[in-house]
């Protein structure tokens, strides 16, 4: 690649950075220390992101993603915030990977095992309602196990194709999801997170920091995750 055409390529990653409006932090008083050397100035009181920096923390974080798509690695992905739910569901679907579009359950991964069983029972309830086997229960009981298979559903059924512990986990803004990344390091598990400037990227291993906040931004940066791990993905 000439240089002519890396400056090209920066110049338009930087654009659509600054379309989708990752380039947006909080006001000061909510910043975090750890992103300080992240921040260029502000606007009506909105602390505003480097987002040549932001674009170097990406490509850091893309690097890595890369990697374990090579290895056929599975990333687990975490996004329970409103803004996020959609986005983390859809990119789940699209590579067939684990996630979570809402509420994190706690010890989804320091106590996989359990959690493990919980996908099962799911799968077991679904399956005998589907080949009619449900109809030895009573209409209450009936009523009672369709209640549980949609409370599993709502909790579990992104985690059905997680059949070991992930490799590592992707996460739309680290301060929210704080249960979730401290399961992460308690296991091992390296954290990529899209995290806003009230996030402590410390507590992360790949921080890609800018608006964790705005669906715009949040889509932008997933389809740059969805899009580097298809392309480095390893067929057969």
């Amino acid at each position: 690649m000439t240089n002519e055409t890396t400056v090209k390529k920066t110049g338009e990653l930087m654009d659509s950075l600054f379309k989708a409006g990752a380039h947006f932090g909080f006001i000061k008083s909510r910043r975090h220390p750890s992103t300080k050397p992240f921040i260029f100035g502000a606007k009506n009181k909105i602390e505003i992101f480097n987002l040549e920096k932001t674009e170097e923390s990406l490509n850091g974080a893309l690097e890595f993603v890369k990697k374990l798509a090579s290895e056929n690695k599975q990333i687990l992905i975490v996004g329970g915030k409103s803004e996020a739910q959609a986005i983390a569901r859809k990119a789940g679907e699209s590579l067939d990977m684990p996630f979570v579009a809402g509420r994190w359950v706690g010890g989804s991964l320091t106590n996989f095992d359990s959690i493990r069983k919980r996908v099962e029972k799911l799968h077991d309830l679904v399956s005998q309602k589907e080949k009619g086997e449900l109809v030895k229960y009573t209409k209450k009981e009936r009523l009672l196990i369709d209640r549980e298979i949609v409370r599993l559903d709502v909790l579990f059924s992104g985690l059905s194709s997680m059949t070991k512990m992930p490799a590592a986990m992707f996460v739309i803004d680290s301060k929210k999801e704080a249960i979730a990344v401290a399961e992460a390091k308690q296991m091992g598990v390296p954290v990529i997170a899209l995290c806003g400037s009230d996030c402590d990227i410390k507590k992360v291993d790949y921080a890609i920091v800018g608006n964790d906040s705005s669906v715009s931004s949040v889509t932008f940066f997933m389809e740059k995750f969805v899009e580097a791990y298809k392309g480095a993905k390893k067929i057969g």
